[in-house]
């Protein structure tokens, strides 16, 4: 199916591995012009290898706010728009109530709420000017079915869930779609870190980690012309995992 996103221009913050590599892939493969960002130049250059076309690098650390604004600083200069912001970072260390300090719930609000809030307060403007854009914010199924063991990730991104939702009612008569991407349990350079592939298919009825580039399929279709009528939700990627009865 073809997404009608070809000649777009797409900014996907992190997005020299993991989620934010499968989103970008995804996006290339449908025609949208690709800017990525992360903090490592060689991981940059060997993503840059994987997406299709020619690809706009850019060395950006994203665990402080300002550089939210400055990633989409960059991609807009670079690209000479951007249509579609996917916003994504790394996740906060592992921690629960017993074990995680103040501070740690600061950076985790810093790198996974007010960066993101930063791109999209670059990048949302100008597309409320021409009439059309996507945002597409990579979060956690943590923000419907809070992960214990992540709780200062957990925290901070239903903070920024609730500034997509809100946010998203704001643009929608001018052609901006807001949305989450929830993943549960893929297969990541960070999971990896955390559990063994094995334990990690544990966690969902499926008994199998999420792929990547299945992910950023999804990503995708959210940031298409298909999905016009689709914004100020989020679209649970999690093979069950979440077992609420209302999503």
């Amino acid at each position: 199916m073809d997404l009608g996103i070809a000649g777009r221009t797409a900014a996907v913050a992190a997005g020299s591995a993991g989620l934010g590599l499968g989103s970008a892939k995804a996006l290339a493969a449908e025609g949208a012009r690709v800017a990525i960002c992360g903090r490592d130049p060689e991981r940059l250059a060997a993503a840059a290898g994987q997406i299709d076309g020619e690809v706009l690098l850019i060395d950006v650390d994203l665990g402080h706010p300002e550089s939210g604004r400055s990633f989409a600083e960059q991609a807009i200069a670079g690209l000479g728009s951007v249509d579609i912001l996917v916003t994504n970072a790394g996740g906060p260390p592992p921690g629960t109530f017993e074990n995680t300090e103040i501070d740690a719930y600061q950076s985790a609000f810093d790198m996974n709420c007010k960066t993101m809030i930063e791109m999209c307060r670059v990048a949302v403007p100008p597309m409320r000017e021409r009439g059309w854009g996507r945002v597409c914010a990579i979060t956690s199924v943590g923000v419907k079915q809070p992960i214990g063991f992540l709780l200062a990730s957990s925290v901070a991104r239903a903070g920024l869930t609730s500034f997509l939702k809100i946010t998203a009612r704001e643009v929608a008569a001018d052609g901006v779609t807001v949305n989450s991407a929830q993943p549960g349990t893929h297969w990541t350079d960070r999971v990896a870190k955390m559990m063994d592939r094995p334990d990690a298919g544990k966690s969902n009825p499926m008994g199998v980690c999420g792929d990547a580039d299945d992910f950023g399929a999804a990503v995708a279709f959210l940031c298409s012309e298909q999905a016009k009528f689709i914004t100020g939700t989020g679209l649970l990627i999690d093979g069950g995992q979440a077992a609420g009865l209302l999503d």
